[in-house]
C-alpha cells in the first residue's frame, strides 16, 4: 500500500495546510513536519481520507478513492478528532477502542487487554497522564484491532512530552510489522530526529530547515548606525 499527497493545500491561501507533497508505504515509517496547532490534525484528515484537499490529490496506489482509504488507514490521536480527553482512565479508552473494534468491550475485557500489553497498573490511571512512549503503544495497536486497518496517521505524539526515541521506535516497530506508518510532528522534534542518525528517520515531506539558535544579546536584525541615538528609558523606536 502506497499513499501519495501530491501537492495538497487546504483553507485560503492555503492558511490551514500549505502546499504540500508527500509519500507514506508499508513496511515503512516517515515523518511529517506540520506546524501550528491546527495544520498537523489538518494534514493527518487528508492524509487518512477524511477531509478533502482545496486543492492537490491524494491517491492509494495510484488512484483516487478516499473511501478505501479511510477503511485502511487509521488515524490515531489526532487533537480534537480522535484524540481521547485528558481524564478518561486508560481502562475507558480502552474499551471504548474495543467496542468500536467489535470485541469484547466490558471493563474487565479492558483490563486483560492491557494486561496482556504488559500495562495492568495503568489501567486507572487517566489517559492524559500516560507516558508518551506507553500512550502511543497503547494507541496504535488499538487502531490495528479494526478490521482492514493496514496503516497508521499518528498525529503529534511530540506534544505529549518526552523524548522522541520512544514513540519513534515504537513506529518503527509497526512498520516492522508490515504497517504503512506517518508520524505527523512539529519542527523541534523533526530536527531531534534527524540528529538521531541511528533511527534512520526519513521526512517524507523533505529536508526541514535546522533550528537556529540566537545567541544571547544577538540582533537579528542589521547593526544600527553608530550615529543613531540611544533609546530613553520608557521610548519607543
Amino acid at each position: 500500500m502506497r499513499i501519495t499527497l501530491h501537492e495538497v493545500s487546504k483553507g485560503r491561501g492555503g492558511q490551514a495546510l500549505p502546499v504540500t507533497s508527500l509519500e507514506f508505504h508499508t513496511g515503512a515509517v516517515r515523518f511529517a513536519l506540520a506546524e501550528t496547532e491546527q495544520r498537523p490534525t489538518v494534514l493527518g484528515l487528508i492524509a487518512s481520507g477524511r477531509m478533502r484537499p482545496d486543492a492537490g490529490r491524494v491517491t492509494l496506489d495510484g488512484a483516487e478513492n478516499a473511501k478505501e482509504l479511510r477503511r485502511r488507514v487509521a488515524l490515531v490521536d489526532a487533537p480534537d478528532v480522535s484524540d481521547p480527553h485528558a481524564d478518561i482512565t486508560l481502562a475507558g479508552v480502552v474499551g471504548e477502542e474495543l467496542m468500536f473494534a467489535g470485541v469484547g468491550a466490558t471493563p474487565l475485557h479492558a483490563r486483560r487487554w492491557l494486561a496482556q500489553l504488559g500495562f495492568a497498573e495503568l489501567a486507572s490511571v487517566p489517559i492524559g497522564t500516560v507516558d508518551p512512549a506507553a500512550r502511543v503503544r497503547i494507541m496504535c495497536e488499538l487502531a490495528v484491532l479494526r478490521d482492514g486497518v493496514e496503516g497508521i496517521v499518528l498525529v503529534a505524539p511530540d506534544r505529549h512530552g518526552g523524548s522522541p526515541d520512544g514513540w519513534w521506535r515504537i513506529a518503527g516497530e509497526f512498520a516492522d510489522r508490515g504497517y504503512a506508518m506517518l508520524v505527523i510532528i512539529g519542527g523541534s522534534a523533526a530536527v531531534a530526529l534527524e540528529r538521531m542518525q541511528e533511527f534512520d528517520a526519513i521526512n517524507a515531506s523533505g529536508p526541514i530547515q535546522p533550528l537556529v539558535l540566537e545567541e544571547s544579546g544577538a540582533t537579528s536584525g542589521p547593526e544600527a548606525p553608530e550615529s543613531e541615538a540611544p533609546i530613553e528609558n520608557g521610548g519607543e523606536r
